[in-house]
């Protein structure tokens, strides 16, 4: 069987600066719901089991986070198991630049561990309107539970 070839092809990366109680003013996500033995400042536990965390961040076209921004990463994630590193993450991608504007939403299972992790594009609007593909992202950097920047390559199967 012949697999089709994607309509659009993009790279993006988004950079997550986490609240961690001491960077207010450039944290672009802070924890906003966290488990009995937690608190809602800094992570919970190794895996971050329960906390619930809301992002607003700086997507630029290379990776570096002090590049012109493209658009902003908006939504949540939270993590989601125990045992091992892992989170479930539903945002969109509003972009506002003179190459694209329009939004990209995403949702899906991200198990932080592995190298690369694909998870689905179930819709946009704009230059993006009803696209659905998968995106996979990889882990580009991270700095402890303060500071993590993701690759993000979508490939979109439907365009219009």
């Amino acid at each position: 069987m012949r697999r089709p070839q994607p309509c659009k092809n993009l790279v993006l990366y988004f950079h997550d600066i986490i609240y961690n109680g001491k960077n207010a003013a450039n944290a672009t996500s802070a924890t906003v719901g966290a488990p009995a033995w937690g608190n809602r400042t800094i992570l919970a536990g190794l895996s971050h089991f329960g906390d619930m965390v809301v992002l607003d961040d700086l997507i630029t076209l290379d990776n570096n986070r002090h590049s012109m921004p493209v658009g902003r990463a908006q939504g949540f994630y939270f993590y989601d198991r125990k045992d091992v590193y892992t989170a479930w993450l539903g945002f969109t991608f509003v972009l506002n630049s003179t190459d694209y504007k329009g939004t990209i939403n995403f949702a899906g299972a991200d198990p932080l561990l592995n190298k690369t992790r694909d998870i689905s594009v179930v819709g946009g609007t704009g230059d993006f309107f009803l696209a659905s593909g998968i995106a996979t992202l990889m882990t580009d950097s991270f700095e402890g539970d303060v500071y993590f920047r993701l690759r993000v390559d979508i490939k979109l199967y439907e365009c219009y």
